[in-house]
């Protein structure tokens, strides 16, 4: 683990247990929201009728969660929301405990909010990751003797919320940040009853010997205030994972203040868990005081780990490769208010890509991700959003630090969590007029030892900043070889120099963007231009499309074909490099970000193996083929309807697959079986020349694991005609299912050949009763966006009426196409 010493993990357990509490209800309904100030809390409260002037400002009817940039964050003509905006509703509010606290508890609100009960202020809260409750049993007992609560708000309860994301160089994140800083009750809100007496958080610290013979729990927990008095009894349990009860006790207790020990708990030879057996136990706790009973559950884990020194990572005594994958919450049409289903899937889809390890940028996410990450089995660093600008004053520093503590404690309990993060980029100047290293190296040292006081037994973490690789247990540089820097064949040397200058290496972020749908006949052709040797030499400015050295970031492609290949390349090194613990690929989906406004889809960074709407690009299968054991094979270029060259021309088709060998059937001609061999570049061998002439080509492969046989195929058309720049698009309606008209557009040259590498960037417009489905962030649903070799797609919700769609680019006349409903 850290600091040289082989510490054997100690598992830290706890939880927030507002949410899990004796009755927990989402409010996700009924809520009206407005995006702007108010001139006072009584512009939400008086009482108007329909048409009066003080009706203003016009409320939206809204369901949480929501973000109030789910749409503008990826508008290609403005820039996203930065604000105060209103949250208001009525609730129903009977707590069925007596003296009882009634609580409403956040999952997450961004960025600073405020909350009120009718003209009361209850609460404010700064920081938008970290949960947090407001106690509203005063205010609303207080409200439910006013003569209002029954005539005009008929027995309910008025809340109202006010959320802030406006820019403050005193808070963290920057938003110098690549990606947004969003605004909005963008995670669950709950109402929560709770009894005279219950728990704010338990801690259980659960360790395993280096033999997995004997496990241990120590268990704390801390109350909410209270004005009880005399005792109260608490019964403990653990279930394990097959459901027997393998511990009971009682405990009476006569004090509730600050943290209690309540037990040690011996296990003999537990069950542990790990990424390919996530076994958990349940501890369930009941607390029993003046008649009245608080009931807890919560998932645990035993499991050591070590990040050996100038060596692997180790998982329960083994050698583990960590493969991962980054991850925002951030999805198209709803921003940062991801359901809890989005969730699910994304997280599935990561693990059915081989995923074994994440890292969560730049900032504490939900707990339904890290309860996602236990039960299935991934390992997790988690970080606080101390991300570039540099640092600032005392408010700014205490905000870090009080970030840190809140997501050590509420995500303590984790058993997939191995790291506390501590900031990302912080060589990053910008937001400040001073930028002082020695400054940010105390304050990171102050971080650092924070976490390691708040939880002794999981390591400490950051990337890129050099200046402060000493201080963190396991350090990430900057290796983006073959993108922002260098070619991608640099990879293995410049990471084994990079982990030779630390203790402990764990490379954190690589990859490169794809325009999804893009393919390229000749995807390294930039490679040519750029200047080897630097892969681990990023600069202030490489993210940018101007000016510096060669860089495929700036002068590539950005094809899918190109970050195959470096993917597939990456891939296949980290096979042989027994040295390394481990990388994370830099993002699992594509999200959105304020600070690219011209990429090939504005204001999104497009890095992702998966488009913002889960669509899935073609690297998801290299990863696949790499990373996971079911027999699975896929043929590169679903996404690539034409390809192109001269007639005769020998084409390489690839497949990416995990199986021992593959058959390639071209138009029912079997053009032979190749073995597959992971350091055979690329596609680890399963590659096959084929001569191509003009026409059609129905493509399948047959691929074999052992007894078992999966198959995968596509058709692809051939163009032989050559193509000089292009004069004209042409727009037409290619599907219409539900109501959803997809319209495409091709651009051609003056000879009316389709131009495949066209990459112009076109606009779609419509007028009708229809509506465009854009602002999405996505290839296919972006007003504004390149061609992918010579096209593009939208859909119009035609709405059984008569459209008129348009595309426009610089250069080539609009067309307009009429949509008949």
């Amino acid at each position: 683990m850290f600091r040289g010493v082989k510490v054997v993990l100690l598992f830290l357990f706890a939880i927030t247990f507002s949410s899990s509490a004796q009755t927990t209800k989402r409010l996700n309904t009924g809520w009206e929201f407005v995006r702007q100030d108010l001139g006072g809390i009584w512009e939400a409260v008086r009482p108007v009728g329909k048409g009066n002037p003080e009706e203003l400002p016009f409320w939206q009817a809204v369901n949480l969660p929501h973000c109030f940039n789910a749409i503008d964050a990826v508008d290609p003509d403005v820039n996203y929301y930065q604000g105060p905006g209103w949250y208001r509703t009525t609730i129903d509010v009977e707590n069925p405990y007596a003296n009882g606290r009634t609580l409403l508890h956040f999952e997450g609100a961004g960025q600073k909010t405020e909350v009120y009960i009718y003209t009361t202020k209850v609460a404010a809260h700064v920081g938008g990751y970290d949960e947090w409750t407001a106690d509203i049993t005063e205010a609303v007992a207080a409200f439910k003797k006013s003569p209002i609560f029954k005539t005009q708000f008929k027995g309910k309860i008025p809340v109202i919320i006010r959320c802030d994301n406006s820019r403050d160089l005193e808070m963290m994140p920057s938003s110098l940040s690549d990606f947004n800083v969003y605004g909005g009750i963008y995670r669950y809100l709950n109402l929560v009853y709770n009894p005279q007496l219950s728990i704010d958080k338990i801690f259980a610290h659960a360790t395993v010997d280096a033999q997995g013979k004997q496990g241990k729990v120590s268990l704390k927990t801390r109350f909410f205030p209270t004005d009880i008095t005399g005792n109260a009894v608490v019964k403990i349990s653990l279930v394990d994972p097959q459901g027997k009860s393998v511990f009971n006790a009682s405990k009476t207790i006569d004090s509730f203040n600050g943290d209690i020990n309540l037990d040690e708990i011996a296990i003999k030879s537990p069950k542990l868990w790990s990424t390919d057996l996530p076994q958990q136990y349940e501890l369930r706790l009941s607390v029993v005081a003046n008649g009245q009973t608080f009931n807890a559950t919560q998932k645990i884990g035993f499991r050591n780990f070590e990040f050996v020194k100038k060596g692997p990572f180790m998982l329960n005594g083994k050698r583990l490769l960590l493969r991962g994958t980054h991850r925002h919450e951030d999805h198209a049409g709803v921003a940062a208010a991801m359901t809890e289903e989005m969730m699910v899937t994304e997280m599935k889809m990561m693990k059915e890509m081989g995923v074994n390890f994440i890292r969560l940028g730049h900032y504490q996410q939900s707990r339904i991700i890290l309860n996602l990450c236990d039960s299935l089995g991934i390992v997790v660093w988690e970080e606080i959003p101390w991300c570039r600008g540099g640092l600032g004053g005392k408010i700014y520093q205490e905000q870090g630090k009080r970030m840190l503590t809140n997501m050590i404690e509420q995500h303590y309990n984790h058993p997939s969590i191995i790291i506390w993060g501590l900031g990302n980029e912080n060589d990053w100047p910008g937001d400040f007029s001073e930028f002082d290293k020695e400054k940010i190296r105390t304050y990171m040292k102050e971080l650092n030892n924070l976490s390691h006081q708040l939880d002794p037994s999981r390591s400490t973490a950051i990337r890129r900043c050099d200046f402060c690789r000493d201080i963190v247990d396991v350090y990430s540089p900057s290796i983006w070889a073959g993108w922002y820097r260098g070619v991608y064949t640099e990879y293995k040397d410049v990471s084994k120099a990079e982990f030779d200058k630390s203790d402990r290496f764990l490379h954190v972020e690589w990859g490169g963007d794809s325009h999804a749908r893009r393919h390229s006949e000749n995807p390294d052709n930039a490679l040519m231009k750029v200047k080897t040797g630097g892969g681990a030499d990023e600069r202030a400015g490489d993210a940018s499309l101007y000016g510096g050295g060669a860089r495929v970031s700036k002068d590539g492609d950005w094809s899918e074909s190109y970050i195959a290949n470096l993917i597939d390349w990456h891939l296949k090194e980290q096979e042989t490099m027994p040295w390394l613990t481990g990388t994370a690929y830099w993002p699992f989906k594509d999200f959105s970000t304020p600070i690219r406004p011209e990429n090939p889809v504005p204001y999104v960074n497009q890095k992702g193996v998966v488009e913002r709407d889960f669509t899935k690009k073609e690297s998801y299968y290299i990863f696949q083929s790499y990373w996971t054991t079911q027999p699975m094979a896929h043929i590169y270029g679903h996404s690539w309807p034409v390809r192109w060259g001269a007639d005769g021309e020998e084409k390489m088709v690839k497949v990416y697959s995990n199986c021992d060998e593959a058959e390639l059937f071209i138009n029912g001609k079997s053009y032979g079986i190749k073995k597959r061999n992971s350091q055979d570049f690329p596609a680890a061998g399963l590659r096959w020349a084929v001569p191509m002439q003009k026409g059609t080509y129905q493509i399948k492969v047959v691929a074999k694991k052992g007894k078992v046989v999966v198959t995968d195929e596509i058709t692809q058309e051939y163009q032989t005609e050559k193509w000089r720049k292009p004069a004209k698009l042409v727009l037409q309606k290619i599907a219409d299912e539900n109501g959803l008209a997809t319209i495409e557009v091709k651009a051609y040259d003056a000879n009316g050949v389709l131009c495949l590498d066209a990459a112009n960037e076109v606009r779609f417009n419509s007028v009708g009763d229809g509506e465009l489905i854009k602002n999405q962030g996505t290839s296919t649903a972006s007003a504004k966006v390149q061609l992918y070799n010579g096209r593009a797609t939208i859909k119009l919700k035609t709405n059984a009426a008569k459209n008129v769609v348009s595309v426009s680019a610089i250069g080539l006349s609009t067309q307009f196409l009429v949509v008949e409903k």
